[in-house]
């Protein structure tokens, strides 16, 4: 007997579904994901947003930085990345999504979508144009950095695990530098480290 083939939910459809649900959702390969952060990644995703937005307020013309917000990137793809960077004069559609792929996607590690972020998500995020991704492991406390070597070249050929002796740097940012030491501090249980540079 063959088995049942699954129905992929493509991004219409979960919009009609995700905007009635209270909960963090996700479409991954047309599957609906349930994200459910905890307080490490809270801390790790605000330190991030924090220190993106004093570097791009530091001068004019510079990425936008926004948290959790929707990115759409194939029919049966509907990410929230927890912080995404995008140009300074990115356009939006008419429902106020990005009209092109992010330059960077950050994700926090969570419980229920690590194995998204690391599988399917960065796949996505290489295929559909986007940058850079980083992924961001709270368990580990190492930062995996993914990025081309030059504008518009194909697939990530670079790819860095920096850990908490380095700093976060990319050529899309130029001045912003994030201490791994700082930002994982941060989000220690009981550290409530101060705001990282």
């Amino acid at each position: 007997m063959a088995s049942p083939v699954r129905q992929r939910m493509r991004v219409d459809e979960f919009s009609a579904v995700s905007e009635h649900d209270p909960r963090r959702l996700e479409l991954v390969d047309g599957e609906i994901v349930v994200n459910d952060p905890r307080w490490p990644h809270g801390r790790l995703q605000a330190m991030l947003i924090g220190a993106l937005s004093a570097w791009e307020q530091q001068g004019q013309g510079r990425a936008q930085v926004v948290g959790p917000t929707a990115v759409e990137l194939t029919p049966f793809d509907h990410y929230g990345p927890d912080v995404v960077v995008a140009r300074a004069d990115a356009p939006l559609d008419d429902r106020a999504y990005l009209v092109d792929p992010p330059l960077v996607c950050v994700e926090v590690r969570s419980p229920s979508t690590w194995r998204y972020d690391v599988g399917r998500k960065k796949s996505v995020y290489e295929a559909e144009g986007v940058a850079e991704a980083w992924l961001v492991d709270d368990v580990a406390e190492v930062v995996l950095v993914f990025r081309r070597s030059a504008p518009g070249h194909p697939i990530y050929d670079v790819a860095l695990e920096l850990d908490t002796t380095d700093a976060l740097t990319s050529a899309l940012l130029p001045g912003f530098e994030l201490s791994l030491e700082r930002l994982f501090a941060a989000a220690r249980p009981g550290q409530g480290g101060s705001s990282p540079r």
